[in-house]
């Protein structure tokens, strides 16, 4: 009885401590998850119950194993029991996992094994291969090997630490979210794609199923360029959509809201492309206006080709419902660390009135732009670039869709495309090769030089010493030479680029071997001697003569190689000299320095008589003919030639300039300078004349004065020039060989005046703060100076041929950090003044010439409002000239212009107005309204 009470005792005592033991372990487990939250966890593959050798395993048996590599780290390991002898060894055993899941929590990390699951709190994360899940709250479930994630409530109740969930190059940051390792699906809700395909396009779905990597579809969806999702100022709602991460996004039927406010704005079905690498090839949605010239018109429609990832290329066009159309291409290439550049054709043919009418005219007009720079790096010894600008005079003022005010408005276009080499060597060798044009779009008159090309060596040293250094008269005497090659068209419009142009063409070769040296004299002046030999090559001359019969003078012309050879020598001398005067210690204005640079140099050119020769005719100022006198012409046969005809009359001259500077040193205001501040009261005024012992009469030439005045330093210059006439004039208004003090009048006459000032100022300027936050201060190349305009705006900001204006690159975050005030009491301006006043009395005329002021400005009535406009008044021709007013407003993800020219004097021609409201985003650029009003064109 006794040994059956003490057995059962034992059994009992196994069976307790059995229990207790498995207990144990389980709180060992759960003490151990709470010890140091801020230590990662590793899990490596595991398979759940599906598989059949790990069915009579037991995890209550030992299975949870946890190593301690040191006090800062710990490493859980949760492993399969090895295999026992019962079961099946041979068996394979098949693991659906491939890689180690980490884990990691900031709070706590709990494990329970009767659940087979994982519970990660606050700041948790889970990673596996190239996924990775962060989120308040995190359940890993190993027995299905799944997933769970979503947020978690602060204190004050909000939802906070919503997943994210990255694979690769994606995020999507859900609600909340459920990931299957094994099948590699997921299933989310509330989920968000920021940036999705690096596009600026967002989107927000209610439910969402990821398939694969590749492949997740989504349902009702938010479609929308706007950084907030949760308030999006507009966005399209799709009911369905299927998203390629990275290639495209198709959804089915789809309605815009704005401001959550459903519009009848919908499309049985919409595609979003979505390419990373490029831009994607599409059709350019075009913009439907209306004029009263023209009719109803669509512009701006066509089609963009991504070629490839250097360049690209857009067909667009214009028509116009009396029968004006317009056609466009437009590429840009760049290839990196070698070249980029963009070119533009356009082509328009307009129609005035209607055909049949007797005012019906038409006209066909084109313009060619491009533009091409080199990387330095890329070819240090060779370079290629080009700048072009040329097509129809009359292209700016009558295009159908273009209001750049800068191009119109500026009369002068030019071109230049050149190719340069150097050879280096012991003396390097520069070669150039280049084609230029210039159009004066008045005038209709166009030069070019197509092509040019010069050749030029360095200069030599033959006396120099071996070591290099060149002292003296002798070692500095240098030596170069250089050819000039080149051929000349001056045509019209009319006659551009056909046969009569070429035949009107000069062509010339020039030599050029200059030769100089300078040394000091007296330790203070410098002294510089040079000669100059030339030979000049040209294949047309002419051969004057006087016809008896008809008494008239007969020009022929003779086409063949002839040359003349000219030479000259000179000799100047030039020093500077310091003038310092200093005012007594403690005043505001410390030391006035004048420097004084003087510089008088003498020429002399010989008369080439041997190129010159003389014909007979009758003098034609003789009335009576019955007894005619003949008078002797003289002539040469390189008149009107390339390089025209060298002179035949001796120039033995003297040229005397001084330059003056000074400058003052002021008190800084700034009581921690160290240094007192420089200041410039007048900036390079120059003075120079020039006196001609071999002229037969009038001697001196005027005397000229040119300078720059600093009223504002860093600010205001104002910058003139005059011209002083010592002789007096005749009955004629023809200068005589007779000072004008012995004339009866005073010293000098002035004959030419000419004054100018730019200013421009801001708010900043009043402020110690600098500039303005957020203000753009770059002046960067727009479209108006690519067409030859003016790079400061002052005529107004220009309109690309789409009608957009080039308001210059901006952060939409950078903006979107400000705060939006409804009230500011600092508003951001600013205000720029082009003031410009000419004289002229040469022939005792008298007058004015031209006298304008130009203004121009913008101030910014908000974050997001900014007015602006220019105007100017001409004094000479009294009106005010052409005037503009712009109004802008960002919208956050839209933006909102318009623009007006009014009709501010009699010439309305310009009068014209747009207004623009469309989507910021580059991918929904196409979702636009655009309305215009085109100039009227006037024959």
């Amino acid at each position: 009885m006794q040994t059956k009470t003490a057995f059962f005792l034992i059994l009992i005592g196994l069976c307790l401590f059995t229990q207790a033991t498995a207990l144990g372990q389980d709180n060992e487990s759960n003490n151990n998850a709470k010890k140091d939250t801020s230590t990662t966890r590793v899990v490596p593959a595991i398979t759940n119950d599906k598989n059949p050798d790990l069915k009579q395993q037991s995890y209550a048996k030992g299975s949870l194993i946890a190593t301690r590599g040191s006090s800062d780290v710990a490493t859980d390991s949760l492993q399969v029991a090895e295999s026992t002898p019962d079961q099946d060894s041979t068996r394979k055993k098949q693991e659906r996992l491939t890689d180690k899941v980490t884990y990691k929590a900031k709070d706590y990390e709990r494990i329970s094994q009767r659940l087979k699951k994982i519970f990660l709190y606050n700041e948790a994360e889970v990673v596996y291969e190239d996924m990775k899940i962060n989120a308040g709250e995190i359940v890993l479930d190993y027995q299905t090997n799944t997933v769970l994630a979503k947020g978690i409530k602060d204190s004050a109740g909000n939802y906070s630490q919503i997943p994210v969930f990255v694979q690769g190059a994606n995020e999507v940051q859900p609600d909340s979210i459920k990931f299957n390792f094994d099948t590699q699906r997921a299933l989310i809700y509330g989920s968000r794609v920021e940036g999705a395909g690096g596009q600026q396009i967002n989107l927000k779905a209610e439910r969402s199923k990821r398939v694969n990597d590749s492949v997740v579809f989504m349902s009702n969806v938010k479609i929308t360029t706007a950084e907030d999702l949760d308030d999006p100022e507009y966005y399209f709602y799709a009911r369905r959509v299927k998203f390629v991460p990275g290639k495209k996004l198709v959804a089915g039927l789809t309605n815009m809201y704005i401001a959550d406010v459903p519009t009848p704005i919908g499309i049985p079905f919409a595609f979003f492309p979505m390419e990373k690498e490029r831009s994607v090839s599409g059709f350019l949605i075009p913009s439907f206006n209306e004029s009263n010239e023209r009719g109803y018109s669509l512009q701006n429609g066509g089609y963009y080709f991504a070629l490839s990832d250097y360049f690209d290329l857009a067909l667009t066009g214009d028509y116009y419902t009396n029968g004006s159309y317009a056609f466009r291409a437009d590429t840009e290439y760049k290839v990196r660390y070698k070249f980029s550049g963009r070119f533009s054709f356009n082509s328009e043919r307009i129609l005035f009135s209607e055909r049949g009418l007797p005012d019906f005219s038409e006209t066909n007009t084109y313009n060619i732009r491009w533009n091409h720079s080199q990387d330095t790096k890329s070819s240090p010894n060779s370079r290629f670039s080009a700048s072009v600008n040329l097509g129809s005079s009359n292209f700016y003022r009558q295009s159908l869709n273009q209001s750049n005010t800068g191009n119109f408005l500026n009369n002068n276009f030019s071109s230049s495309i050149s190719y340069s080499r150097t050879f280096p060597g012991v003396t390097p060798i520069n070669f150039t090769v280049a084609a230029t044009h210039s159009q004066n779009s008045q005038t209709e008159t166009i030069n070019m030089s197509l092509p040019s090309a010069q050749l030029s060596i360095d200069r030599i040293y033959p006396f120099a010493g071996k070591s290099g250094s060149k002292k003296g008269l002798i070692d500095n005497v240098n030596l170069s030479y250089s050819v000039n090659a080149d051929n000349r068209y001056r045509t019209t419009d009319s006659e551009f680029f056909t046969a009569a142009m070429f035949e009107d063409g000069q062509s010339g070769i020039r030599h050029n071997i200059p030769i100089a040296t300078n040394f000091k004299l007296f330790n203070y002046i410098s002294a510089s001697a040079s000669a100059n030999f030339e030979e000049s090559w040209v294949f047309k001359t002419i051969d004057k003569n006087y016809d008896e019969r008809t008494q008239t003078e007969v020009i022929d012309t003779i086409n063949g190689f002839d040359a003349f050879r000219t030479y000259r020598g000179g000799l100047s001398l030039g020093t500077t000299v310091y003038g310092t005067f200093n005012f007594k210690e403690g005043s505001k204005i410390q030391t006035i320095r004048h420097v004084i640079r003087p510089s008088l140099s003498w020429s002399y050119t010989p008369a080439f008589d041997q190129f010159y020769t003389s014909y007979e005719r009758l003098d034609p100022t003789q009335i009576d003919n019955t007894n005619p006198e003949t008078i002797d012409v003289e002539y040469s046969r390189f008149d009107n030639g390339f390089f025209g005809a060298p002179g035949n009359r001796i120039s033995n001259s003297i040229s005397l300039s001084l330059a003056n500077t000074l400058e003052a040193k002021v008190k800084d205001r700034d009581s921690t300078a160290t240094e007192p501040k420089k200041i410039k009261l007048i900036n390079n005024l120059n003075i120079r004349t020039s006196y001609n012992f071999a002229a037969d009469g009038l001697k001196l030439s005027p005397i000229g004065i040119n300078g720059s005045i600093p009223i504002i330093q860093d600010k205001l210059d104002i910058n003139f020039s005059a011209a002083l006439d010592l002789y007096a004039l005749n009955s004629s208004n023809r200068r005589i060989e007779k000072l004008n003090i012995q004339n009866g009048g005073s010293l000098f006459r002035w004959t030419a005046g000419q004054a100018s000032f730019g200013y421009s100022f801001s708010s900043r300027d009043f402020e110690k703060g600098g500039d303005e936050p957020g203000e753009n201060t770059d002046r960067t190349e727009n479209e108006t100076f690519a067409a030859g305009g003016r790079p400061d705006d002052l005529f107004g900001k220009g309109v690309d041929i789409t009608g957009n204006e080039n308001i210059g690159t901006r952060d939409p975050k950078e903006e979107e950090e400000k705060e939006v005030q409804f009230y500011r009491f600092k508003i951001p301006w600013n205000l720029r003044f082009g003031y410009q006043v000419g004289y002229s009395n040469t022939a005792r005329q008298d007058e004015i010439t031209s006298h304008s002021l130009v203004v121009s400005g913008d101030i910014k009535l908000g974050n997001r409002w900014t007015v602006g406009g220019s105007t100017g008044y001409d004094f000479a021709n009294p009106g005010i000239t052409y005037t503009s007013l712009n109004f802008a407003r960002d919208l956050q993800s839209w933006n909102m212009r318009f623009s007006w020219v009014p009709p501010v004097n009699a010439n309305t021609s310009r009068t014209s107005w747009n207004f623009f409201i469309g989507i910021s985003g580059n991918l929904l650029s196409d979702i636009k309204y655009d309305k215009r009003r085109t100039p009227d064109q006037r024959l």
